[in-house]
This record gives C-alpha cells, structure tokens and sequence, in this order.
C-alpha cells in the first residue's frame, strides 16, 4: 500500500507542474507579462515553461528524482517570494501555502526518492545486479587461480610413460582431470 501511495504522490506532484508549463509554452507573451510584472528579467517564460515540463516528466517516470525534487522545491519557495507575497490578500496567502506545501512534498520526495516503479529504482536494482555479477565473476576467478596454483605446487603427478620418460599431469582447469602431459627437460632422453 505504501508503494502505491508514494507512486500516486510522486504522480500527482508531477501532474501540476506538467500541466502549468504545458500551458506555459501555449502563452508565452501572457507568461513573460506575469514574470515581468513581478519585477523579474523578460524573457524567462520559455525557461521556466521548459523546466516545469521537463522536470514534471522526470519526476513522473521517476528519472532523476532527487535532483528534480530539490529544484523542485526551491522552485516553489522562489515562487512564493516574487508572486505570492501579499499574505493580506487571502488568494495570496492560500497560494503562498500551497506552494509551500508542495515544496514540503517535494523534499519528502528528496529523501525518499528511490521508490519502485520510477527509473530511478530500476537504475539502481540494474547497477546492484551488475555488482552481483562482477563480483561472483571476480570469486569463481580466484577459485580457478587458487586452484591453478595447488595444481602447480601440491597436486603435480608425474607418471612414468611405457618409454621410460616421465610426463607431469596437472590439472589446469581445476576439474579434477589432468589436462595434458608434459615432459619434463631433465629426464629426456
């Protein structure tokens, strides 16, 4: 139950910032006008329509969660600083505490941030599997070298050939069948 909430949560998070920089990009000039207006640089209202689409997305999937959840929740504080600061004004205020809200969900989502069903997660589940991997590869080495190494010293069986020349047997590969006979130089006739 905890994984679908925190999924819906993340979603719904999203959706409001998906949704205002998507009619971000449809209004430009009514966008620039309100960021103007509130005694910020022309210009911004492609960039900020852009982030807040970009980042809404992310979040969604779930890609990059922790980055976009502190831009995220910066963004909102930011955004009660230069447009909701008239806490007289009782639409204002509520929109002030909204924003603040969701920056406090956002940071939740900065510290929780690798929950199932997001990119995030599956990044995470595939990076531990490859360690998994790289490090029973890395052990089933050493067995083969440690092996390779008692074949050499402890296990070397020589056998005396029906010419009288005697071969040394080891067992290379460690599956308890020597693997080829060797000669050795001091007993060549």
């Amino acid at each position: 139950m905890n994984t679908i909430a925190a999924f819906v949560g993340r979603i719904l998070l999203a959706l409001i910032f998906i949704v205002s920089g998507t009619s971000k990009l449809f209004d430009p000039v009514g966008t620039n006008a309100m960021i103007v207006k509130a005694g910020l640089p022309d210009g911004l209202a492609l960039p900020v329509a852009l982030f807040e689409l970009v980042g809404g997305i992310a979040i969604a999937l779930g890609f990059m969660t922790r980055l976009f959840a502190i831009l995220f929740a910066g963004f909102c504080l930011l955004t009660i600083l230069f447009f909701h600061r008239d806490f007289a004004d009782p639409l204002q205020s509520a929109m002030a505490l909204k924003n603040l809200a969701m920056a406090g969900g956002f940071l939740c989502l900065f510290a929780h941030s690798q929950m199932r069903w997001s990119y995030d997660s599956m990044r995470l589940a595939r990076r531990g599997d490859i360690a998994t991997r790289e490090a029973e590869e890395r052990a089933r080495e050493a067995e083969l070298r440690a092996a390779r190494a008692e074949g050499h010293v402890a296990g070397v069986a020589s056998r005396p050939a029906t010419d009288g020349t005697t071969y040394v047997t080891t067992d290379l590969n460690g599956d308890g069948v020597a693997d080829r006979p060797r000669r050795r130089w001091w007993s060549l006739n």
